[in-house]
């Protein structure tokens, strides 16, 4: 067989057979409205970036939460280029123009396995116990259903939406509306500097080098995530649209890969596991990315916590190069970025079920469980 002319589909599941998804989404046709509170709503534009930001954040002082958001991390959600502000957004405000309520139902254009809508927001704390959250969440998950029924795409899907383990008000108020808790997040912490455990040397073997960041080098690694993440649940190929957003926290300084500076590329090609980009690109002699951590500073959050910290947001290795150590090597060298640059800790979060074993492996590198997240979601 021709390996140049096979063609390996980037997700290679089966959809099992369902029926049609603007029937499974049982969108309606109009949107309830939201009278509890008296509130006027309206909805947000990129302008309302620090209002939202000043909103989320009186949210997490007031239900202990352990981060905090910058104008520069609103602003970036409200500028993404497939979000339609004018229908999935929608603020209350008080007679004195004070921002009492926030929802937003976001979609991701990258989906090919499960078709995804995504709700967030909540009740000020000075306005709760009046029902506007449940109406405002009944007025998300009616939108969320009308975005999945003309996604046009014949996918299961889902309404998801995220909480905190300790946000007990939140989780009541997701089971009433018919969500159920399916997926749990550890947050993980590991302490840097003196009294700490010594951060690990890997020695890479073959062609296998460690590399810094490079923007040369992002789009191959957008392609390693891709196929790093194609077997974990609930995950989705990111387009390089959505692999570009979301960097105001982004330390480039603090992030390294690793590259296969000789892949056996016909071994690859004709590898079942390498998805139809990799082979795209193998073809062109781009290089070839095979491990990654990319890392974020989120200085707001470090008065929260209490200390100083380096995240790892995104950490992976490609399925044909997994026991290799490839991802610990590159986790190490963040570590060390971040014990040069100062901070005390390394933090990253893991879904808990994590099919290659992850949080054993960060276990074994002294990191330690400090707080807990989870999803929720109605399945359709």
């Amino acid at each position: 067989m021709d390996s140049t002319l096979r063609v390996v589909a980037p997700y290679p599941w089966r959809v099992p057979d369902l029926s049609p998804i603007a029937e499974r989404a049982a969108a309606p046709e109009t949107l309830p409205e939201i009278t509890a509170g008296d509130l006027s709503w309206r909805a947000a534009t990129i302008d309302d970036a620090q209002l939202v930001a000043d909103f989320n954040n009186a949210m997490s002082e007031a239900d202990d939460l352990p981060f905090r958001e910058t104008v520069d991390e609103v602003r970036e959600e409200l500028e993404a280029p497939w979000v339609d502000l004018s229908t999935q957004s929608m603020l209350g405000l008080d007679d004195e123009a004070q921002l009492r309520a926030v929802g937003f139902v976001m979609t991701t254009p990258g989906d090919v396995r499960t078709v995804r809508a995504f709700v967030s927001g909540g009740v000020h704390p000075d306005r709760r116990g009046e029902g506007i959250g449940r109406e405002l969440l009944a007025w998300q998950v009616a939108r969320a259903r009308q975005l999945l029924a003309a996604s046009g795409k014949e996918l299961p899907g889902r309404i998801a939406a995220y909480a905190e383990d300790t946000d007990t008000a939140r989780h009541r108020i997701f089971e009433h509306a018919g969500f159920a808790a399916r997926r749990y997040f550890a947050d993980l912490k590991r302490p840097l500097g003196e009294g700490a455990p010594p951060i690990p040397e890997v020695e890479l073997n073959g062609s296998l080098r460690l590399a810094d960041f490079s923007p040369e080098l992002d789009d191959a690694t957008r392609l390693a995530h891709n196929d790093a993440f194609r077997d974990h649940w609930g995950s989705e190929p990111q387009t390089p649209e959505q692999w570009q957003s979301g960097r105001s926290e982004f330390a480039p300084e603090w992030s390294h890969v690793v590259v296969d500076d000789s892949p056996d590329v016909e071994a690859l090609l004709a590898d079942e596991r390498t998805d139809a980009s990799t082979a795209d690109a193998l073809r062109a002699g781009a290089p070839l990315v095979v491990a990654y951590a990319y890392n974020s500073r989120f200085e707001a959050d470090f008065e929260v916590r209490g200390y100083s910290f380096g995240y790892t947001g995104l950490l992976g290795t490609r399925r044909a190069y997994r026991g290799r150590k490839a991802a610990i090597a590159a986790l190490a060298a963040s570590m060390r970025s971040f014990e040069d640059a100062g901070m005390e800790a390394a933090v990253l979060d893991v879904d808990t079920e994590n099919p290659s074993g992850a949080h054993g492996l960060y276990a074994s590198l002294g990191y330690v469980q400090e707080h807990g997240s989870r999803m929720y979601s109605i399945e359709l």
